[in-house]
C-alpha cells in the first residue's frame, strides 16, 4: 500500500504510473534503434543544414539526447521518427544560427553512394544552401533523408501541401540556377 502522500500524487499525475513507465521504457528502447539504425541519415540532413560535419553529428546527438530527456512529452499524434525528425531539424537550425561559419565554402561531403553520378556536387549544395531556410529543409529531408511528404510535415510542424508547394517552389529557384549555369 502506498503512502497518503504518494497515493495523493500518483492521483494528481505527478507520479507515473507503471503504464507510463512501461510505454517511457518501450519508448527510449526504440529511440536507441531508431539513433541505431539511422544515425547516417539524421546526420546527413544535420550536416546539409548546418553546413558542418562536425556541428551536424554534434546537433543529432544533442537531439536523441532532447528525445530520450524528453519521451514523456512525446504524444504519438505521429510517429516517433518523425517527432525525432522534428527536434533533429530543429536542433541543426540552431546549431547553424549560433555557429560562427567562417572557414568553409559551404560544402559538405556526402560520400560517392549520395551523389548519383553528378561530379559538381558543391555547386549544387551551394544552391541549396541559398534557398529559403524552409525551403532548403524539405530539400534536404526529401532527398538526403528519403522522407516521405507526410514524414516531413510531421518533422516540420507544416501542412502536407506546404511541403509539396514547398518542393515546388525550391524545384523551380533550382531549375532556374541550373539554367544559368548551363548554357543552351
Amino acid at each position: 500500500m502506498l503512502r497518503p502522500g504518494f497515493q495523493e500524487a500518483k492521483q494528481r499525475g505527478i507520479l507515473p504510473s507503471r503504464t507510463d513507465v512501461s510505454r517511457t521504457t518501450r519508448q527510449i528502447a526504440e529511440l536507441e534503434a531508431l539513433y541505431r539504425q539511422q544515425f547516417p541519415a539524421f546526420a546527413r540532413v544535420a550536416i546539409s543544414l548546418t553546413g558542418s560535419v562536425e556541428l551536424g553529428k554534434d546537433a543529432v546527438q544533442e537531439a536523441f539526447a532532447r528525445a530520450i530527456e524528453q519521451v514523456d512529452r512525446f504524444r504519438g499524434d505521429c510517429p516517433l521518427e518523425a517527432w525525432v525528425w522534428r527536434i533533429v531539424v530543429n536542433t541543426a537550425r540552431t546549431s547553424a544560427r549560433r555557429a560562427a561559419y567562417e572557414d568553409s565554402d559551404g560544402t559538405v561531403d556526402l560520400g560517392p553512394e549520395r551523389t548519383n553520378g553528378h561530379t559538381d556536387l558543391p555547386a549544387v549544395q551551394l544552391w541549396v544552401r541559398g534557398l529559403p531556410e524552409r525551403q532548403r529543409a524539405v530539400v534536404f529531408l526529401r532527398y538526403w533523408a528519403d522522407l516521405d511528404y507526410r514524414s516531413i510535415a510531421d518533422a516540420l510542424e507544416i501542412e502536407v501541401g506546404t511541403v509539396s508547394a514547398t518542393l515546388s517552389a525550391a524545384h523551380g529557384s533550382l531549375r532556374r540556377l541550373l539554367q544559368e549555369e548551363v548554357p543552351k
